[in-house]
């Protein structure tokens, strides 16, 4: 509690110098708007399913005022925004100081959360990252997030990580404006559905990089390679593996109480494709769950296999002990310097010892190898 408080004696003074410093400067004035960012990356309004051209280039303020006075939405995205950068947009928008904390810092687990009239949702977003070759240092996925608020007429969109631009889905939008004229909740759709096609492709990649480590443990070690030198590399996947399922696990409750809930912020008619997005995202779920699981199985065996190839080493040095034991022993009982010993000066003991010894090792030697041992 004690951070909560700490975090709003911060953020809502901020607010309320933000929301100070437009009233000193009314009417709207581009050169001295509060809400303008470096970060914002697109700004529009639309009405009824189609984006506004005349208004392509304005200021976040300047949209929410043409949406007030004309209606249709306004559609806002940035990336990765400082507190100072984001303090207007959240003024303007009046959005909750812990939401826009979450937004600003990122690093958060995928969620859905009401504040008052608007929907806050974190998104992970999941990127392979290819490679000629999987070792136990190859990054396999890369992580970003997308922050959504929500509102009855507006969408702000906060994007971390330098992947998963969102311009193409904007653009593809804008070519639907059927759809587009649902309102916000349409965005919203269009954004979880552009993060769950991903996690798909993601995992028919991670699927081949699991079935490259598969046969490399189960086939024969080849030349310079030994059984076990694999774990580094099962290891490493069943890390990525996990950042995967992080990312993925939390966000199936949030789907499915789009899905289910009625809320007044989603269109019935947008509530039903937030279905297959759930069902969608539940099949990744058991996919990356399942990868978890045979990495378990695989890694396991690897080590088996390592413990197997010890052993056999081991068999192998004790039965060329138990050979050599033999002529250690004789020569040993034969090097002692007494003058009475039998044999001692007999004209055929040398090649007569040697025989011996060579046939007591070979018949050794014989019964190893037929044993496995050797």
């Amino acid at each position: 509690m004690s951070m909560i408080r700490d975090l709003r004696a911060v953020v809502r003074p901020a607010l309320r110098r933000t929301s100070s410093a437009y009233n000193s400067h009314s009417p709207y004035d581009a050169t001295r708007d509060p809400s303008a960012s470096s970060a914002v990356v697109d700004c529009a309004v639309y009405r009824d399913g189609r984006r506004l051209e005349s208004a392509a280039c304005q200021s976040p303020r300047e949209a929410m005022l043409r949406v007030r006075e004309d209606g249709g939405f306004a559609w806002i995205g940035l990336h990765e925004p400082t507190e100072e950068e984001f303090a207007g947009i959240a003024a303007e928008f009046g959005l909750h100081p812990l939401a826009v904390e979450d937004a600003v810092h990122a690093h958060q687990r995928p969620k859905l959360e009401r504040y008052d009239d608007t929907l806050f949702t974190v998104f992970k977003t999941i990127h392979y990252v290819e490679h000629t070759e999987l070792t136990a240092t190859s990054e396999v996925v890369e992580t970003g997030e997308v922050m959504c608020f929500t509102g009855r007429d507006f969408v702000i969109t906060v994007r971390h990580g330098g992947k998963g631009s969102l311009r193409a889905l904007r653009y593809g939008l804008e070519k639907d404006a059927e759809l587009l004229a649902k309102g916000p909740s349409a965005v919203l759709h269009a954004i979880a559905d552009h993060v769950v096609d991903g996690y798909i492709a993601v995992v028919e990649a991670v699927q081949d990089d699991i079935d490259e480590v598969e046969i490399d443990v189960f086939s024969a070690p080849s030349k310079g390679r030994q059984r076990g030198s694999d774990a580094g590399r099962i290891y490493q996947l069943k890390r990525e593996v996990l950042e995967f399922k992080r990312a993925v696990s939390p966000l199936l409750r949030p789907m499915q109480l789009l899905s289910e809930r009625p809320m007044r912020l989603i269109d019935p008619d947008i509530q039903k494709y937030f279905r297959d997005v759930a069902d969608h995202l539940a099949r990744v779920q058991e996919e990356v769950i399942g990868f978890d699981e045979l990495l378990n199985s695989i890694l396991q065996a690897n080590l088996a296999q390592a413990t197997v190839a010890q052993n056999e080493d081991m068999r192998k040095i004790t039965s060329w002990a138990a050979i050599i034991a033999v002529p250690t022993a004789v020569c040993g009982v034969y090097g002692m310097n007494f003058d009475y010993m039998p044999e001692l000066r007999w004209q055929y003991g040398y090649p007569m010892v040697l025989t011996a010894i060579t046939v007591i090792c070979f018949t050794i030697h014989r019964s190893l190898k037929r044993n496995g041992w050797l």
